[in-house]
């Protein structure tokens, strides 16, 4: 098998119409096709495919997301951006929407997670590019630690393009 990237996500949530305004406002997904308020279907803002998230209402009465806690199930979806300036205009835009639940340097990564209003949560992730892993970057690769923006955007540049899919030292 070849599989290449994640197409899209299809979410449950209990009003696609409200997720699918917080999704526009807070991440600038535009809704590319709707079948009525049971089924809205959107493209992230520099996407080429037809959609990237399809939400599904089920109701008002459905139970809050469980999966890690309860059950088994999806952790959360994981959407890179460009730049590390896109990362903080989409910390500010979740941190004014009341949706920002954390802000994580994974060494090779840097990322925000946000909950959308079901609960669902979701990564915004900036990626190191290949030929900016250096062995620093590597001996941190398997500890976690609390995201200093101010401090990688020095480092990095606010536009300097992030890798693509996890990004690894060429060999």
């Amino acid at each position: 098998m070849a599989i290449t990237r994640l197409n899209h996500a299809v979410l449950y949530v209990r009003d696609a119409g409200r997720s699918a305004q917080f999704y526009a406002d807070v991440l600038g997904f535009r809704v590319v096709n709707r079948m009525g308020d049971r089924a809205i279907f959107l493209q992230a803002p520099d996407s080429a495919n037809d959609h990237d998230l399809g939400l599904f209402s089920i109701g008002d009465a459905a139970g809050a997301p469980s999966a890690g806690r309860s059950t088994v199930g999806l952790y959360h979806l994981a959407w890179e951006v460009q730049t590390l300036n896109d990362l903080v205009g989409i910390r500010d835009a979740l941190a004014a929407a009341g949706a920002l639940v954390g802000a994580t340097d994974h060494s090779t990564s840097k990322s925000l997670y946000g909950q959308d209003p079901d609960g669902i949560e979701f990564e915004i992730a900036w990626l190191v590019p290949a030929d900016r892993i250096d062995a620093e970057v590597i001996d941190r690769r398997s500890t976690l630690a609390a995201l200093d923006i101010d401090a990688e955007l020095a480092r990095y540049g606010a536009d300097t393009l992030g890798g693509i899919g996890v990004s690894s030292p060429a060999r």
